[in-house]
């Protein structure tokens, strides 16, 4: 079989951002999607794909870069799966995601829309996430297959992320500018604790190996958690390694572990064994204390969460007499920040552990009028749990990437919120949603907000209101 000549493109002139972040050009009338470009970057492009309209490619060589390319401050970058805009400055960063936000409301759900806001944009652009995970591997990914002849056990060995699109493939993280330390330096000190004193890690296509995953937390108090997940229950090998981080870092406010004997990385359904400190850490929010715990949901730009839950109690416009559906509650975040302005709260939440922390929340601030639920949305939130519950006069929305179920969107449809607050991290999801709403509600306010600098990813707050009976 004779294999196919590669394509290859010269002189690409790179003309915008897609709304996956992937850099675009035209060709003939197709859309051509390459990564690690930015507007401006003119480069010979290898086709990786071409279907009927559009073609994928990969960068060979720049002949031009673009006059707004910045330095990025990673080692990793290009190589790591995360931080894929660092080359672009964070302005630019910024009018890509606003350009995002209306693309999608406008091309998929086809709406009316108010004047959209400005994007917020974070306050840091590095070490603003409050919680990261990372991978131990036996065999780390290496780059070149020159490097890895003559490469001793110890050096294959990886203690970092997973590469883009690659289960089994670690990438060996020295330093990542996204969580603040003691981020790198606990996680550098285990990896080197393990190596001297013979503690495996794990292999994740064979399914062997003690070590599997590590999980830090921070909070803006000053709070810190580490979680290691162990593949399997050795009592004297997890006391040596928690001991030494323990007295090395006693700084530390919460040390647990989890043994993980299955075939995928999903701690939700194990238990957690507080080995040291408090189980929990705290984060205060507008004077709103909350639990956090080693499989918590809790957003991971603590910053820009508070800006967005000031602007979803803005738009709820509460004046104390509502009551108020938190759907998608969490650990009831969005709940709590309402019930100081609302008659009662309702938050429903599918992660069991999620509303035992919500629950414990309200107690611990002392809220009174907040009610949580746990169980899958659609099959809760039926007309007669609004006929026990009461009918909502302000509805909450923030769904996972995916977005509502049909028959979730016919309830609240059906229950007729005078407020539809809609939060979402896929504009995408949420234009489709909105569309299903549509021809009830109308569309008074847009707020797009970066929580994740340097990638492509986004939050949209939208506030709708209830037409005149007579307008629909």
């Amino acid at each position: 079989m004779v294999k196919k000549t590669p394509q290859i493109l010269e002189s690409v002139k790179i003309e915008s951002v897609a709304s996956e972040g992937k850099a675009i050009a035209h060709i003939n009338g197709k859309v051509l999607f390459v990564t690690n470009a930015i507007p401006g970057d003119v480069a010979d492009i290898r086709i990786l794909r071409s279907r009927k309209g559009y073609m994928e490619g990969k960068i060979l060589r720049f002949s031009e870069l673009s006059p707004d390319r910045t330095e990025p401050v990673c080692s990793h970058f290009g190589v790591c799966g995360g931080c894929k805009w660092q080359m672009l400055p964070y302005r630019l960063q910024l009018k890509f995601k606003e350009q995002q936000v209306i693309d999608q409301l406008k091309r998929i759900g086809r709406l009316d829309l108010p004047e959209i806001s400005p994007i917020l944009g974070s306050e840091k652009i590095y070490e603003y996430r409050n919680k990261l995970e990372f991978t131990f591997s036996a065999n780390r990914w290496i780059e070149k297959y020159s490097e890895a002849e003559n490469i001793e056990d110890e050096q294959r060995k990886a203690l970092g992320f997973h590469i883009s699109g690659m289960f089994d493939k670690v990438l060996d993280i020295k330093k990542c500018y996204l969580q603040p330390e003691p981020s790198n330096e606990v996680r550098l000190f285990i990896k080197e604790f393990a190596l001297a004193n013979g503690l495996t890690f794990f292999n994740l296509r064979e399914q062997t190996g003690f070590l599997r995953n590590i999980q830090f937390r921070n909070s803006s108090i000053g709070q810190t958690m580490v979680t290691v997940v162990f593949y399997y229950e050795d009592k004297e090998k997890i006391s040596l390694l928690l001991d030494a981080v323990r007295l090395k870092f006693i700084e530390l406010t919460s040390i647990n572990y989890i043994i993980n004997d299955k075939k995928n990385d999903s701690i939700s359904d194990l238990p957690v064994i507080n080995y040291s400190g408090a189980d929990a850490i705290d984060e205060d929010m507008d004077g709103l204390k909350f639990r956090i715990g080693p499989k918590s949901f809790f957003q991971t730009n603590t910053s820009q969460s508070l800006k967005m839950y000031r602007i979803a109690k803005e738009f709820a416009g509460l004046t104390g007499n509502e009551t108020v559906y938190d759907l998608y509650t969490g650990t009831g975040t969005i709940a709590l920040f309402m019930a100081s302005g609302a008659k009662k709260v309702i938050g429903i939440e599918y992660v069991p552990e999620a509303i035992e922390d919500a629950l414990f929340n309200a107690e611990n601030n002392g809220i009174k009028n907040a009610r949580f639920f746990a169980g899958d949305m659609k099959d809760i939130l039926k007309p007669s749990f609004i006929e026990d519950n009461g009918i909502p006069d302000v509805l909450i929305l923030d769904p996972p990437r995916a977005g509502i179920h049909p028959d979730v969107a016919k309830v609240i449809v059906e229950a007729n919120p005078s407020i539809i607050v809609y939060i979402s991290c896929n504009p995408a999801t949420q234009a489709r949603d909105l569309a299903m709403m549509s021809h009830q509600y109308r569309i008074t306010n847009v707020q797009p907000l970066d929580m994740f600098p340097h990638t492509h990813h986004l939050e949209n707050i939208v506030r709708l209101e209830r037409k005149p009976y007579g307008n629909f």
